[in-house]
């Protein structure tokens, strides 16, 4: 039977608040004792950097996804389970989401919020119906969470768009959704 794979995607850079990487390396290690393989950008910076290292350490099964043109900003960490190097960033959220049963969307920047946006939209569309969850570490997501209840409230999007997210403020609350998932 295939592992269950969790897709992370999060800021290549560690941001101001250290409870950002304390979570990072919390849900890496939670991947880990749980058996899960970890799928993400394959950066060795950041908080990409904290959740690889901490899952690798713990145990698990890593796959990371990173495009040519980001292999030395990055830092490509190479010495994962298994490492794939794509053309383009297209490729890489592609094969990203394709070999992930669920997505957790820790803190970060545009590119995470593009990563978010494609795959809620995709669920939106009926595409997937892999959960989607953001890890909402020291409110960080509040301010999104705030956005899109805006896009619901001005007609932009169905109330059902809502239920498409599940918002957690922990490592911990993200594991037992994930468990829930799996049933």
């Amino acid at each position: 039977m295939k592992s269950f794979s969790v897709c992370v995607y999060c800021g290549s850079r560690p941001g101001k608040s250290p409870v950002y990487q304390q979570h990072a390396e919390e849900l890496g290690r939670i991947l880990a004792a749980n058996g899960w393989r970890l799928v993400y950008g394959a950066g060795d910076v950041g908080l990409m950097g904290a959740v690889a290292r901490s899952a690798q350490d713990a145990g698990a099964d890593t796959f990371g996804v990173i495009p040519t043109h980001l292999m030395k900003w990055e830092v490509g960490k190479t010495d994962l389970t298994r490492f794939v190097v794509t053309e383009n960033m297209h490729e890489r959220k592609k094969v990203m989401f394709m070999n992930s049963d669920a997505i957790v969307v820790l803190p970060g920047g545009a590119g995470s919020l593009d990563e978010f946006f494609e795959v809620l939209t995709w669920r939106q569309l009926g595409l997937h119906d892999k959960p989607i969850l953001l890890l909402n570490s020291e409110g960080y997501w509040s301010p999104l969470t705030a956005l899109l209840d805006h896009v619901v409230d001005q007609g932009f999007a169905d109330p059902s768009l809502l239920e498409l997210i599940t918002v957690v403020d922990t490592p911990a609350a993200a594991e037992e959704v994930l468990r829930n998932a799996r049933s």
